[in-house]
């Protein structure tokens, strides 16, 4: 099943449920009328939704409309929790050469608490402040979760994955390793992320859904020219141990969203890379210093995940970077 949000006024927008092909979308029942709400009523919200999901499909839905993805604003405009992992050990030895820093020596996840009140639709602009500020994009996906209890096991915790997203979390690479150094997290390097148009149930990606990890290349292009297209499958940690990891001493509301971090191959000087700094750390390697320059106001980056038949199951990220009004 595809689920999507259209702007109604609200903050939270509308639910609808969109066709396995992308093309129609028919409102939610209104007992249903946010995302927030179907996650937080996950078992008795399916099955309506599922008959919904099966009418579009076959074109028997009552109120179906055409949907435009880029038009969607994001499946889950806030979230009572962003938390984001580095779950690709190649990215975060990469990240521990750009920016100088010793890479964390850890059999555990690694995970930070980051902005949850909103997330960009997939068509938005997105605001900066700053050119100088290094902003940079990074592909990853992410789980949406029903209530986890505290101290889930990881074979139990797949059982709270309700819903599958492609997120671009946007990041400031300049200011990042001045907050990473004081040991007290991400506020001003980490600026609301974006999701593209729709998210999925689990069961929509068959096999490529497996082991906690979803098994999509996430292919990237900016301005117009093909940046990375690594594979997800190379998650170091699953899904199941992210969950466990997050709610080792804390339960998790439905609605939780659950980050992989930038999706990242061991061989990505061949694939490329789903992040500027990943690029630059390769280049650090290799050259001695960065080659890659950060965007710049105006510049276009397009995320998008393909599957082996080339499909794209959650649509695409497509997004302008601007100054911020008013600020010269």
């Amino acid at each position: 099943m595809k689920l999507a949000t259209l702007d109604n006024g609200t903050r939270d927008g509308q639910l609808v449920v969109v066709s396995r092909d992308l093309r129609w979308a028919a409102p939610a029942d209104a007992s249903l009328p946010t995302l927030q709400a179907a996650l937080e009523h996950w078992e008795a919200a399916l099955p309506p939704l599922q008959t919904l999901y099966e009418d579009l499909n076959t074109g028997h839905a009552v109120g179906a409309f055409a949907f435009v993805p880029s038009e969607a604003g994001a499946p889950l405009p806030r979230s009572y929790q962003w938390l984001d992992a580095s779950a690709f050990p190649s990215h975060g030895a990469l990240m521990s050469k750009a920016f100088n820093l010793p890479h964390p020596e850890s059999d555990r996840p690694l995970m930070y608490q980051g902005l949850s009140h909103r997330f960009l639709g997939p068509g938005e602009e997105v605001p900066f402040l700053s050119e100088a500020d290094g902003i940079d994009f990074e592909g990853e996906f992410a789980v949406i979760t029903d209530d986890v209890p505290m101290g889930v096991s990881p074979e139990e915790a797949l059982s709270h994955v309700k819903l599958l997203a492609q997120v671009n979390d946007w990041s400031l690479r300049v200011i990042a390793p001045v907050e990473m150094k004081t040991g007290f997290g991400w506020i001003r390097a980490k600026p609301a992320c974006s999701m593209a148009p729709v998210v999925v149930t689990p069961d929509e990606l068959g096999p490529a859904w497996s082991n906690g990890r979803i098994g999509l290349t996430l292919k990237v292009d900016w301005n117009g020219q093909l940046f990375g297209a690594a594979h997800a499958g190379e998650m170091e940690f699953g899904f199941q141990d992210l969950i466990a990891h997050a709610a080792s001493t804390r339960d998790l509301c439905a609605g939780t969203v659950i980050g992989s971090g930038t999706v990242s191959n061991a061989n990505y000087l061949e694939v490329g890379s789903s992040c500027i700094a990943e690029r630059r750390g390769s280049e650090i390697v290799r050259f001695g210093a960065p080659q890659t320059g950060f965007m710049a106001f105006g510049d276009r980056v397009r995320m998008e995940a393909q599957a082996p038949d080339g499909s794209t199951p959650f649509g695409a990220i497509d997004q302008h970077v601007v100054r911020v009004a008013g600020v010269r």
